[in-house]
């Protein structure tokens, strides 16, 4: 079971992301989308989306500079076990509140507002379920290394996390870590198994086409638009009926 979970089940969710990834924009790229429900209600979007998806961008700059960057990089420029600690801590607790609070305004919004909730899918609710589960973990780790010193992630889940880029994972450094880093890697390729097949998609739609399409002009229909001056007199008048006896 060890090593199907910590040698085996890492490649299975990255193969299937990037071939799901690939089908999908292949051959469903009408389905490539966010399924925006901000024509149903507007308001707690406009607070919620925000604190959650730049929470989650600190949190992704955390866990890249804790799983790539080795603990020797660190220590050889000096920064001392304590300091990197501080600095992890405190940016992992800013991230942790503006994702919560994030979440927590969207999920009341999927629930309360009934024009959301039906456009909820099963492929939404699955995908909430394990998001729910990911940042209940990590919220967990987080405040659990606060206080506990016991167990340094640095020297068991990113040395792991690592040799899986070199098709020799070390195994026994997740098998003898705390249950809940292991519940935490395991839903974190988990969400990446599933993700082809939600609308985290968008996450990868990046919006290059903006740069060069033409620009689209928008008229209003009440008013008569400003008249070119190499456009002769009356053309833009518009044309006066004779009533009608």
């Amino acid at each position: 079971m060890n090593t199907l979970l910590w040698g085996v089940f890492p490649y299975i969710a990255m193969a299937v992301f990037v071939v799901g990834m690939i089908w999908r924009y292949r051959f469903s790229q009408f389905s490539w989308t966010t399924r925006s429900s901000q024509i149903y209600e507007s308001r707690l979007l406009r607070i919620g989306a925000p604190l959650f998806h730049f929470g989650l961008l600190f949190a992704f700059g955390g866990h890249l500079m804790g799983l790539v960057i080795p603990k020797s990089w660190t220590d050889a420029l000096g920064i001392g076990q304590e300091t990197y600690h501080l600095v992890a801590v405190a940016g992992g607790w800013v991230s942790g509140i503006m994702i919560a609070v994030g979440y927590l305004i969207l999920i009341i919004r999927r629930i309360a507002v009934p024009a959301v909730r039906k456009a909820t899918t099963i492929g939404d609710v699955v995908m909430y379920v394990v998001l729910t589960a990911i940042l209940v973990t990590g919220a967990w780790n987080t405040l659990t290394t606060t206080f506990d010193h016991h167990y340094n992630y640095r020297q068991g889940v990113s040395p792991w996390f690592r040799s899986i880029f070199t098709f020799q994972p070390n195994i026994e450094l997740m098998v003898n870590s705390p249950f809940s880093f292991q519940a935490h890697a395991f839903l974190a390729f988990l969400i990446l198994l599933i993700w082809p097949f939600t609308r985290l998609v968008h996450a990868f739609s990046i919006p290059v086409g903006y740069v060069t399409r033409p620009y689209v002009v928008y008229r209003s229909a009440g008013r008569k638009p400003a008249r070119h001056t190499n456009v002769p007199a009356g053309l833009w008048d518009k044309p006066k009926l004779k009533e009608q006896v």
